[in-house]
């Protein structure tokens, strides 16, 4: 085999030693994940400087594990160390369509899933104010950030909490996951208005972190509004397709948080000025309306005055007329009265003397005086007449009156017979 070839193979393993890259190459079944071809590769020191700066600057991503790459290699056999490929070229173009196929296998299975733009439709919060930021905490970019929020022109005022993670190499996806899952538990004790994912100051070889399912999937899921500002000037990554907003750098997202506010803020000052000039202007019509019915008022009241003496008038006519009607009919009727109350006054004298004089002739007839002239006489003992002797006994007082004068006398007891 005495010249170059092109070998189309997946890394299973790639690392760098003292300026050489060693690779391990394999090809896997098509209908399967299992390695069906296995080989050795290297890259040394003086081709790999230069291969490498051109390969990460074309695709933006440098060499790791499960990449598919096109290789320009000869072969070579070592006595002591076997058969291996010898890189002499790498062919960044096929490794940017597969890493292309492979973005629009996510798109296509998150668009499928109806995740895609779900973090899109979430409603940024009028005041977002309280930030959840993943960063490295020790990053360029997260300083920038948070000095831009501080120093903001208009003087607003941002909390903004770092949960710090892994923003370049191998450990992106559960770095970056693991963060969103403590800004969800942290939520429920200190709520958040939006997350913000920002990284500065890294190679822009270390994207491929960004562009997985699995972290796709949990920021399309996820409840808050989640800003990208991950520093890169190439294509959008997955990460950028479904957050909320994406911003080119940290600064650039502190800079949309602050504007974000500060068009509240004159969204505010608009309303205060619309209401002020409603205000005005209605105070100045309900103005011209009170001056309008000043104007109306005399007249208004000259008119309303003289319907109201009219019909005062006129229900002093009606009045008048009602009471002398009333007063012709009582009248009348007096007069029906007299002229039945005499007859009738008459007759109820008669009647009632003529009961008097029987009533007369009965209390005379009634008179003790008239017994007494009879011969009778009345006893009475202590004011009561006697009618029965066995109410008396031995000593009682007794007074007789007769016609003529009256005796005292005293009931002795009984004469008892021998």
């Amino acid at each position: 085999m005495p010249h170059a070839y092109w070998v189309e193979a997946e890394l299973s393993e790639v690392r760098e030693v003292r300026g050489h890259c060693y690779m391990e190459l394999v090809q896997k079944d098509l209908r399967g994940n299992t390695p069906v071809a296995r080989a050795s590769a290297k890259c040394w020191k003086n081709t790999w400087m230069s291969v490498r700066p051109r390969f990460e600057r074309t695709t933006g991503q440098t060499l790791h594990e499960g990449m598919k790459v096109l290789l320009q290699v000869y072969a070579q056999f070592h006595e002591a160390y076997g058969f291996s490929w010898i890189v002499s070229d790498i062919d960044p173009t096929f490794t940017l369509g597969d890493m292309a196929r492979r973005r629009q296998e996510i798109i296509k299975q998150l668009k499928e899933e109806g995740v895609f733009d779900l973090n899109k439709q979430l409603a940024l919060p009028l005041f977002a104010q309280h930030i959840a930021v993943i960063s490295a905490a020790n990053a360029a970019g997260y300083g920038d950030f948070a000095d831009q929020l501080e120093h903001n022109d208009y003087g607003f005022s941002f909390q903004a909490t770092l949960f710090p993670a892994i923003m370049q190499g191998e450990q992106v996806e559960q770095s970056i996951i693991a963060a969103l899952n403590a800004i969800d538990e942290a939520s429920l004790s200190q709520p958040f208005d939006c997350v913000v994912i920002i990284r500065g100051g890294g190679a822009v070889a270390d994207m491929s972190g960004f562009d997985t399912l699995l972290l796709a999937e949990n920021v399309a899921n996820f409840p808050l509004p989640i800003i990208t500002g991950i520093g890169h000037d190439r294509d959008e990554c997955i990460l950028d397709m479904v957050s909320h907003t994406r911003v080119k750098t940290p600064t650039a997202a502190a800079a949309f948080l602050v504007s974000n506010l500060k068009a509240t803020s004159e969204r505010i000052l608009l309303a205060q000025e619309s209401i002020l000039r409603m205000v005005t202007q209605r105070m100045e019509r309900e103005k011209l309306r009170i001056a309008s019915f000043s104007e109306r008022i005399p007249a208004l009241f000259s008119l309303v005055k003289t319907e109201q003496q009219r019909r005062i008038e006129q229900l002093q006519n009606r009045l008048l007329t009602a009471v002398q009607r009333k007063q012709l009919n009582s009248e009348t009727h007096l007069q029906l009265l007299v002229s039945r109350l005499s007859p009738l006054a008459t007759q109820t004298l008669m009647r009632e003397r003529h009961r008097l004089e029987l009533l007369s002739q009965r209390v005379a007839a009634c008179n003790p005086q008239l017994l007494l002239r009879r011969g009778y006489s009345i006893t009475t003992l202590n004011g009561r007449v006697v009618h029965d002797a066995t109410q008396l006994k031995a000593g009682d007082e007794l007074i007789t009156r007769f016609e003529k004068g009256s005796v005292r006398s005293e009931v002795k007891p009984p004469v008892r017979q021998s």
